[in-house]
């Protein structure tokens, strides 16, 4: 279920093209502002979520800050509302202790689907997707 031909954009968890999780931060496993995944990207970072303060702190708490700018590497630091690709299971870790975040469902990768389920997705959609 992983990334498509090159001729082909990258579909959605809803199985339409994808579309950009972000326009301000550079997120995504390839810094372009979507969640595709690829080869290299071992930690698949296809889950768009607005991160939640909550999150931003079980994340913390992983050994993850997203909330610590980090200059030297381009990163501003995440505030809760920011939306950012995560890696799917983190997001999935985060579900079983009842942090897991908003996702935006146009903006998940397919790839979300070998490690969450489109119901658990959709639970925790962003506005009732």
């Amino acid at each position: 279920m992983t990334e498509q031909s090159t001729l082909q954009r990258p579909r959605n968890v809803l199985g339409e093209p994808l579309a950009p999780c972000c326009h301000g931060n550079s997120t995504g496993f390839y810094r372009d502002g979507f969640c595709r995944v690829g080869p290299e990207d071992i930690g698949v970072h296809a889950v768009c979520a607005e991160v939640t303060e909550d999150f931003l702190a079980f994340s913390r708490a992983r050994g993850n800050d997203l909330a610590t700018p980090r200059p030297s590497f381009g990163f501003p630091g995440l505030v809760p509302g920011d939306r950012w690709c995560l890696c799917a299971g983190r997001w999935k870790e985060a579900l079983a202790v009842g942090m897991a975040p908003p996702v935006v469902l146009e903006s998940t990768h397919l790839a979300a689907l070998d490690v969450v389920t489109i119901e658990e997705l959709r639970l925790h959609a962003r506005g009732g997707q």
